[in-house]
Parts: C-alpha cells; structure tokens; sequence
C-alpha cells in the first residue's frame, strides 16, 4: 500500500491563523472543532483545490450518488500514514449532504418549496489536508501518494509564509425575521399532535427559519459566530457563487474508525441561566424532565433500528445514555449509540442506511419526515443535514447540521427547531426554537 508523506508546521490553536491561506481557494473548505474555547473537539481539518467536485444530480437516486462517490475514493487509491503518525484524514471526500438529500434515498411528497436551491449533495474529492491535533498540539499537513511533487511543495510554501488575513466586514441590511408566524407555528403543532393522537407517529421535530438580507463576507461572520459560540463540530465550506454554509453544530451524526461506529443524538434543551444559581437549577430540570428523557430514549431506539441495518448482528449497543452536556447558549441531553460495521458494508453504507439522522426527523422516520414536508413551508436545505469528511481508509466523521447558517444570494438563513410529542406546550417549543440560535441571531446583528 502506498504511504502519505506529513510535513509538520507550528501548532495554532486557532485555525483561522491557516485558514486565511486558502480562505478564496476554489472548494476550501474547515471542518472545526471549536478549539481553543470549546473542549470536546480534537481535530481541525482543512482542505482546498479539490481533485473533483461531485454534486448529486436531480433525477439521480441517493444510492447511485453514493455509488459514485465510492468510486471517486478508489479512483484515488488507499494510502497508509507512515509510523507514528496518527490522522483523522489522508486523502478523499469533504463536504456536505443536505437535509433534502434523504429525498434521494427515501420516496416523500415535494410539497415544500425549495426557495434556497442549494444542492442536495456536493463533495469534493481532496488529495492533502492540513490537520491540527488539539490533544498533541500538533499541526501538519498530509499529502496523499497522488498528489504531485510540484502541489506539495507550493502548499508547504503557501503555509509556511505569514499571511496577513485580509477579511471584508459582514452585516445584515436587515435584522433576522421569521419565515412563519407563530400563530403558524401554533397551527403546525396542533397539526402535529393530532398526528400523534391518530398513531401516525411518536414524534415530529418540527422547524421554523429566520432570514436577512446580507452583505460583505461570510468568513468574518463565521469567526464572530464561533467566538460566540464554539461548538465541536463546526465548519465553514466555501462554495461558488459567494455562496457558504456557516455551521456551529454540537452534534455529531455517525463517526467511523476501523470499523467502529458511534452516534450521539442530542434530544432535551433548556437554555442557560443568567447566574450559576439558575443555571444549576436549568440543567437540573432538564435532567429530571420525563418528557425530555422519553424524547432522547425514543430518538435511541431509532437509532440503534438505523445503525442496526449497517451494523453486524449483537454489536448495536447504548453505552452513554441521557446525560448533561452543556455549551455557551444551552444545555443538552446527549446518548451514545455504538456498533460495528458488518462484513462488506462501509461508511457510504451507513449514511444510505441512516441518514438523515433521526434525531432531527422524529419516530417513525419515514412518517415523521413526510410531515416535515407538509407542515414546513420551505425545505430545509442545510439545516439538519451532515458535513462530512470520508477518506480513502474508510475512516468517516459526520456533523447533524444543526444551528447552521446558509448565506446565497445575499441573505443569511438560520433555522431553529424542536421535537414535538403528544404534552408539548406549543409556546414553549416556539421560545425554544428561538433560544437555540438566539445567540447566532444576536451575534450577526452586533456586526
């Protein structure tokens, strides 16, 4: 098997200090984990000039695009790294899958209006990546076996030189509005609960999205957004036509390493308190809240039904169930599902067999989604999809793209939501699907 090569650089906590390199590189793109603020994240990844880019095409099913984007991983050829060296990433595919990309894999009505026209699904296939280690405090990059002598050497070249960031402000014309009203918002959620009441399904997390006009560059919003709220899964993927996803997520979907796969749905919010009084007595609420744990237990058994398809037979197992985890605007109720990759089934496997992930879906999934559809006025585009990476090992990490930001065609959306069960109080889950981006909504308007 061939061997990467890694060229060590100065350890930077911060990856924008590498990011201003590349920031209008075709396809660069950063998949962050929030450091040095956020604690949970290890890996920093980036990336830019991709060998191909692969979006999926609208007739095109979810399992021949998968198909392809297998192919485009072997095309590259698999490559080891030398001794000692230990990577999340050594060449292949970065990038995203939208929420609407599940309409690739599964049959479901089209009654929402897709407005944003972003891509289901685009990737590109990455032959180098610059990769920084928070646990070793290591930064380097690793260059596939196929990428040329000539690319190294300019890229070595390229992140060796200081450059001095050179970012355009970022504003909004306009403060975030709402896309629903909540008389709206009330009305979907009656709708919802007769659903319920019917045995149409358990739960249904339910979606509203809030848009401006924008102007200026979406990297200098993306660093004030993460500075006010570091997550470890973010990212930051730069696409044509001025066009970016700004993502703050704290949830990851599916993480593959040696054919060991994980998933940690988030279910059950309250926000945090204005002293550490309120904020001990907030998350000690939620951690005593029968409707928020039966939500988080109903999404596992989801899950372990979805990792079940994937994974060999016995190996699905809850090791962390509903536990606190707390950041900069909310607490959580985190579990952990894990597995093992059954024989002849791989990462592209899982995400046909799992996505979207259920956790932003409700119970039953197929059912939760087609109400989705109805209910919500306009498809969801980003928001409740995955960034990714995939690399020529098969080794696999993934985000739920929740508290994301999508700026095209001069505005800026962010959408908020919540899972909906037969006791919610319709004016509670509004205030909760505002909490969750009040601090991104807060943020863009100071800039």
């Amino acid at each position: 098997m061939l061997t990467c090569s890694v060229h060590p650089l100065p350890y930077h906590p911060d990856p924008a200090h590498y990011f201003a390199a590349i920031r209008h590189a075709p396809g660069a793109v950063l998949l962050d984990s929030g450091r040095p603020i956020a604690d949970r994240g290890r890996y920093d990844l980036m990336s830019a000039w991709p060998i191909e880019a692969f979006a999926v095409q609208p007739e095109e099913s979810g399992h021949v695009f998968l198909q392809r984007l297998r192919g485009a991983l072997k095309q590259l050829g698999n490559a080891e790294l030398p001794i000692p060296y230990e990577l999340p990433f050594v060449g292949g595919l970065i990038g995203y899958l939208s929420y609407d990309f599940g309409r690739q894999l599964e049959h479901l009505p089209a009654q929402s209006l897709n407005d944003l026209q972003l891509p289901d699904a685009r990737l590109g296939l990455y032959a180098w990546a610059l990769v920084s280690d928070h646990h070793a405090a290591t930064s380097q990059l690793v260059f596939h076996p196929r990428l040329a002598d000539t690319e190294r050497e300019r890229l070595i070249e390229l992140f060796t030189q200081p450059v001095s960031p050179k970012t355009r402000a970022f504003s909004l014309k306009h403060p975030m509005q709402p896309d629903i009203s909540a008389e709206y918002y009330q009305h979907a959620l009656q709708k919802i609960q007769h659903y319920i009441q019917a045995g149409d399904c358990y739960q249904v997390n339910y979606t509203q999205r809030f848009s401006a006009p924008c102007e200026g560059d979406p990297w200098t919003a993306y660093c004030a957004l993460r500075a006010a709220c570091p997550t470890p899964f973010s990212g930051f993927i730069s696409l044509p036509e001025d066009t970016a996803i700004l993502s703050l997520s704290p949830e990851r979907f599916v993480h593959v390493s040696n054919n060991q796969v994980e998933t940690r749905p988030i279910k059950g919010t309250r926000p945090r308190g204005k002293d550490s009084a309120e904020d001990a007595a907030n998350a000690a609420q939620l951690l005593a809240s029968a409707k928020d744990r039966a939500e988080n237990l109903m999404i596992v058994d989801l899950l372990r039904n979805d990792l079940g398809r994937t994974c060999r037979t016995g190996s699905v197992s809850v090791p962390q169930l509903i536990t606190l985890e707390s950041y900069p605007n909310v607490h959580h109720l985190v579990s952990s599902v894990i597995g093992e990759l059954a024989d002849g089934k791989d990462a592209l496997d899982l995400i046909g067999d799992s996505f979207p992930g259920g956790s932003i879906t409700g119970a039953p999934k197929i059912r939760a989604m087609q109400i989705i559809d109805e209910l919500e006025p306009t498809r969801r585009s980003i928001y409740c999809g995955s960034l990714l990476y995939l690399d020529v090992r098969g080794e696999m990490d993934s985000s739920i793209a929740i508290r994301s930001l999508l700026i095209k065609d001069g505005r800026v959306n962010c959408w908020g939501g919540g899972g909906i069960v037969a006791d919610s109080d319709w004016q509670d889950e509004y205030q909760e699907s505002i909490t969750k981006v009040k601090v991104l909504l807060d943020t863009l308007q100071t800039l």
